[in-house]
């Protein structure tokens, strides 16, 4: 199995929704994504999927959610826009687009330089 990795960025706000603290107010972050998928066959080129074409993809889906207040969109609308509720979402969106060739194995949101939530496979 050939597992590869990117990792990209995008800014938002948000407010997380039934906390108690300082995260239930308006803030923002920068959030770091990192995407894992695997697959077990090579192209002729010797990849298993053009990292440009895995970029291109995230950038995409994370365009969704770049600059804007995560509370206000619909995959949001009655879940709490959790780093863990992001890592879903963006994980979900880039399953959609691949085909069983290249499995989403995990995705990982960054909100700070040491704290981060994964949603995967298992």
């Amino acid at each position: 199995m050939y597992r590869l990795m990117i990792s990209t960025y995008f800014a938002a706000a948000h407010n997380l929704m039934h906390y108690q603290g300082d995260c239930e107010n308006l803030h923002g972050h920068n959030w770091k994504v990192e995407v894992t998928v695997a697959t077990r066959q090579l192209d002729k080129s010797g990849l298993g999927i053009d990292f440009k074409v895995l970029k291109k993809e995230t950038k995409r889906i994370l365009g969704l959610l770049d600059h804007k207040y995560l509370n206000e969109l619909p995959f949001f609308k009655d879940i709490s826009p959790s780093s863990e509720n992001i890592a879903r979402f963006v994980f979900e969106e880039l399953q959609q687009v691949f085909n069983e060739a290249v499995v989403i194995e995990s995705v990982c949101i960054w909100e700070s330089e040491n704290a981060c939530a994964s949603y995967a496979l298992q």
